[in-house]
């Protein structure tokens, strides 16, 4: 395996207002839940490095506003790596996921993204969106899935640890941010799946 060098992600996070998207990243970054968060106004952002197959890479995630009003603030960030959420409790959510898409679709500026669909709070007893469903949608959109609970932590490392091992899996989305800074990552051999995953996520 090649010797690891730290490269620089940068993923943006999606998804209509209240489905947990700034909840799921705490948990991720600082290990933190708060029920009463507030509710995100334009953008935030957050740095973690973690270690996926032996490569270590420097996260830089966007955490964008879902509110309509704060919408037009996303396009510029439209690029790089996405997490699109859905509220598993709340079919709204889910059903406007097109949306989102064609959004990325317009704004972003190129064709090789990797995307990963997560369901939220699948603590929650009240759910309104199979597991099914969500996957069925992935699949149709090639999209990673899993679902996820930033209250339990249920699948919020595996999130970003199978989003950045498909990333690494595709050089052209990390060698144009690191060029000339001898970035040097090793790929794992075709046909070997993530083991991080367990039972919550599905790598397509």
């Amino acid at each position: 395996m090649d010797e690891d060098v730290l490269t620089t992600l940068k993923i943006l996070i999606i998804g209509e207002s209240g489905v947990g998207k700034s909840s799921l990243l705490l948990r991720f970054t600082d290990d933190t839940f708060d029920p009463e968060l507030a509710a995100t106004i334009g953008v935030d952002f957050k740095v973690k490095t973690i270690s996926v197959d032996g490569n270590k890479a420097k996260l830089a995630i966007w955490d964008t506003a879902g509110q309509e009003r704060f919408r037009t603030l996303t396009p510029s960030y439209y690029r790089g790596a996405q997490e699109t959420f859905y509220d598993v409790t709340r079919r709204d959510t889910f059903v406007k996921l097109d949306n989102w898409l064609n959004e990325l679709e317009t704004y972003c500026t190129r064709n090789d993204i990797v995307n990963m669909l997560v369901g939220n709070k699948i603590d929650k007893e009240n759910r309104e969106v199979d597991r099914n469903e969500g996957l069925k949608f992935a699949r149709k959109h090639s999209m990673l899935f899993i679902e996820a609970s930033a209250k339990t932590c249920d699948g919020v490392q595996c999130a970003f640890e199978e989003l950045v091992e498909k990333i690494i899996q595709t050089p052209g989305l990390w060698e144009s941010e690191n060029q000339n800074k001898g970035v040097k990552l090793s790929h794992r051999e075709e046909g070997q799946g993530g083991g991080a995953c367990g039972g919550y996520c599905s790598v397509l």
